[in-house]
């Protein structure tokens, strides 16, 4: 047995001895061309991250006002959107050329399907009075409805580059009159500026 182990041993030490049939051979690299060293590709770095706290004042786009509807002038949405920034700390600049942000504002009907569950039900049997057993059975019906709703679009747009760095939208139910739609729109402006500034 000790004979076999010294005999495989002496197999092993021989083949590591062995010369290596392979061999490594390299080329050389193959010159850049001419001007690569000053390319350079910034879709192949992610863009650094906007600071939302340098923005303080904002004017409108193109020093348009958002465009007024059956509910409110061209001046009361404007004001529902001064408002709504002045509640996150954004100021109306002096002059359009010291803002800080390009702001635009839309608001636009568009319609929603809705669903809501209609629960029916449906008593099976004679009932208590008699001696026998019956059942009620409660199934629900899912029925879809079309509504309209106003939805308020905003747009802010950095005052240095022309780069949109935010965007968010609220919507609010546009059945109703007047009255309710200034309130309504009110609550869709809050809600299209709950996201801002993002985290």
């Amino acid at each position: 047995m000790k004979l076999l182990a010294l005999l495989a041993a002496a197999l092993l030490l021989g083949a590591c001895q062995s010369p290596n049939p392979y061999q490594y051979q390299s080329r050389p690299v193959p010159p850049a061309p001419p001007g690569v060293d000053s390319l350079f590709d910034a879709s192949a770095y992610p863009a650094p991250p906007r600071d939302f706290g340098r923005y303080r004042s904002w004017a409108w786009l193109d020093g348009q006002l958002p465009a007024g509807n059956n509910w409110a002038t061209p001046e009361q949405m404007a004001d529902m959107v001064n408002a709504g920034l002045d509640q996150h700390g954004l100021r109306p600049a002096r002059t359009p050329g010291q803002a800080d942000l390009r702001v635009s504002a839309s608001l636009r009907y568009e319609k929603r399907l809705r669903q809501y569950d209609d629960y029916g039900g449906a008593y099976y049997g004679s009932g208590p009075w008699h001696d026998q057993y019956g059942a009620w059975a409660s199934v629900p019906i899912v029925r879809t409805y079309e509504e309209q709703v106003a939805v308020v679009y905003l747009q802010f747009f950095d005052a240095r580059d022309n780069q949109l760095v935010w965007s968010g939208s609220g919507e609010a139910s546009a059945n109703g009159d007047r009255a309710d739609g200034v309130a309504a729109l009110r609550a869709a402006m809050k809600d299209a500026l709950d996201g801002y500034p993002p985290h």
